[in-house]
């Protein structure tokens, strides 16, 4: 890979021959597991501006309508975040000359609090070609990280490293852009699709999280280029556009909003007209029918294909983070493709085509318990390799990890083409189905109404599309084996169930994250430096010798971070959430102050109150604590830095997803604890 230092640059055609469409990746890690940032795009031309605010693009305007820019979302990593861009860099008007990759911070917070700053652009396959690693970036609330500019015929990056004090706001408007933040959703009832809607069903969105703020950073002595181009750092770009700078007579383009209006379900569905409970609504996608595996996988993915052909919100949601250009896409079911002597029969086909060109996916599915098989994955690898196709992507309820594949695949070097390979887990279908009907909204009542019914579907016990749903088969081995402490270090068992654990981690982020429909990502604390694999084996060698599994997750507007932990010798589950003292006011006022905020708690919440330098202070059930909050009080007077907040439950044993299983109860217990405790926090 090619490593760039601040203020250099590189051409991309000279590093792959498929650059014509790159991905640009930012990510960073947090000490304290709660830092993000947000990123965003702007095309400028020759003066530095954008044409207008449709160049602007950001987590309210995230796909350009041409296919030259899509955020991707992002995805979590071994302590941070990752955060994707993909850029079609053919569909690029001619009139941009760079491309500006930003990122900003909000609600007071600064790039100096996060780690490890990095850009990596990988080109069209998802190979990483460069590498831009950030050392120091100071106090500020927003931070160019790069640039892809044009020199004649070619692309090239640029790896900026410049500091911006204004955050977000700021930053767009220095560059030209003007921001309204006024827009309404609507919401269709569950029922199905309607012209007409109720005007009460209007709501308004929340306000833009970015806050302008004072001055640009200075400039870097770096910011001159090999090329003999200077980079352009902030304050040097002109002052922004008056509104009649055009003569006046132009119209000027609408300014971007923070929120557009879409088609919702209420969160309420309105009174059913039938006689009784036993009246089943008719549904689109029929499961009553679904006898054999067979059966399920087909139907499975002719019903998801399906949708994400007719809505485009939904089709570009689940493709786009695999280097899908954003145009018409068509899909197909049991495609049949010669493959030697015996033909392959994919479970489908994805193409989309933008400006003549097609992008292929092949597709294949696996439904309840059955694994992904390595031969067939193989075969249609070399499938693809040899017919141009540029993906596969594999989908089951399984959950791919950082660094440890589903299926291991051999790719033949001499090949130029290269194949993707890319994994979804039906979890995620689920949870983006649910984040854009319950929450952002698609185009009009049909799509809407068209997706209830997809999710409705997925969630039918009788699809076999329910997500991660085994611990495996060293499951109870290891329990076994902690119990009677006959498990040594190094059994490769350990290393199984700590996988398991965090696929389903991150499956439970996914669940609650549609529920709430905010953020919700695992935390990673890994050493600096180490992999995925090192971390695992550490975690491995804990749950050996202590017996218990943790882990943490980070909700979007949710002070501190949820935690819980199994502790596979007592059965028990703890879920908590460590909050920070107040920086005003007496301790006195602040315990008062927590009891009434968790008025509707349960009376069995354990509270314990976090005194500096000592291993615990005061701690008692809200039950006995709620007529005497001065209990919480450390008696020697020592300083208070915090509170814990825990509620304990019964560890289900089975390794499966039944009633009694270990995977429903610690769902259920992160719901429980998240609705009955952190909500509340939050108000």
């Amino acid at each position: 890979m090619y490593e760039l230092t601040k203020g250099a640059n590189v051409g991309l055609a000279a590093l792959s021959e498929s650059t014509d469409a790159v991905i640009v990746a930012l990510d960073w890690t947090s000490p304290s597991g709660e830092g993000d940032a947000d990123v965003s795009v702007l095309l400028l031309t020759a003066d530095g501006k954008v044409r207008d605010d449709g160049d602007f693009y950001f987590y309210n305007n995230p796909v350009a309508a041409d296919g030259s820019v899509q955020l991707l979302g992002k995805t979590p990593t071994g302590g941070g975040d990752k955060d994707r861009i993909s850029f079609d860099l053919t569909a690029v008007p001619p009139d941009i000359d760079r491309i500006v990759v930003a990122a900003s911070r909000y609600g007071g917070a600064h790039f100096g609090e996060l780690d490890d700053l990095r850009l990596t652009l990988a080109d069209g396959s998802g190979e990483e070609l460069v590498r831009f690693t950030i050392g120091d970036t100071g106090s500020v609330s927003a931070f160019i990280f790069g640039e892809i500019y044009r020199r004649g015929p070619e692309w090239k990056l640029r790896a900026v490293g410049q500091g911006y004090a204004t955050g977000l706001a700021g930053l767009a408007t220095d560059f030209g852009v003007d921001i309204d933040d006024d827009a309404a959703t609507e919401e269709v009832p569950e029922g199905g699709p309607s012209e007409e809607l109720p005007s009460d069903t209007v709501t308004a969105e929340l306000p833009v999280r970015a806050a302008t703020g004072q001055a640009a950073a200075a400039p870097d002595a770096e910011a001159l280029v090999a090329d003999g181009r200077p980079a352009v750092p902030p304050q040097a770009i002109p002052t922004p556009r008056r509104p009649d700078a055009d003569g006046g007579s132009k119209k000027a383009a609408p300014r971007p909003r923070t929120a557009k209006k879409k088609v919702t379900l209420p969160k309420v569905a309105k009174k059913s007209l039938a006689e009784n409970d036993s009246w089943k609504g008719a549904r689109l996608f029929p499961v009553s029918v679904l006898k054999s595996d067979r059966d399920r996988e087909t139907r499975a993915t002719s019903v998801l294909l399906s949708v994400m052909a007719q809505i485009p919100e939904f089709g570009r949601r689940l493709t786009a983070a695999f280097g899908a250009p954003a145009g018409r896409m068509e899909t197909f079911a049991e495609v049949q493709l010669p493959h030697g002597e015996t033909p392959r029969r994919p479970d489908g086909v994805i193409r989309v085509e933008r400006a003549g060109k097609l992008w292929t996916a092949l597709v294949e599915t696996k439904t309840n318990g059955n694994a992904l098989k390595a031969d067939q994955v193989q075969a249609y690898m070399d499938i693809a390799a040899r017919r141009g196709y540029e993906a596969v992507i594999t989908l089951s309820n399984d959950v791919a990890l950082e660094g440890s594949p589903l299926v291991d695949v051999k790719v033949d070097g001499r090949r130029k083409h290269k194949v993707a390979l890319w994994h979804l887990s039906w979890a995620e279908v689920a949870h983006q189905a649910q984040m854009l009907i319950r929450h952002e909204g698609v185009g009009n009542a049909a799509h809407a109404w068209l997706l209830q019914e997809l999710l409705h579907y997925l969630q039918h016990e009788n699809s076999g599309c329910h997500g991660f749903q085994n611990m495996g088969a060293a499951w109870v081995p290891v329990r076994k084996g902690i119990d009677d402490e006959t498990l040594c270090q190094g059994d490769s068992r350990t290393l199984e169930v700590v996988e398991s654990w965090e696929r389903l981690i991150r499956q439970v982020c996914l669940g609650l994250g549609g529920e709430l429909g905010r953020k919700v990502l695992p935390v990673q604390r890994a050493r600096r430096g180490s992999d995925p694999a090192e971390r695992r084996s550490r975690l491995a060698d804990q749950l050996c010798l202590e017996g218990r599994l943790h882990a943490e997750m980070r909700i979007e507007d949710t002070p501190g971070v949820l935690a819980i932990t199994a502790d596979l010798r007592t059965g028990k589950l703890r879920t908590s959430i460590d909050i920070p003292a107040p920086a005003q006011g007496s301790p006195l006022t602040w315990v008062k102050r927590l009891v009434r905020r968790l008025s509707d708690a349960p009376a069995d919440l354990h509270i314990e109150t976090l005194v500096e330098g000592e291993a615990g202070g005061p701690r008692g059930t809200l039950e006995r604590l709620r007529p005497e909050p001065a209990d919480m009080l450390p008696k020697n007077g020592a300083r208070i830095t915090g509170f814990r907040l825990s509620l304990f439950k019964g560890m289900g044993s089975g390794r499966g997803n039944a009633e009694t299983g270990f995977i429903r109860s610690v769902d259920d217990a992160v719901h429980r604890f998240h609705a009955l405790v952190a909500a509340q926090l939050a108000h």
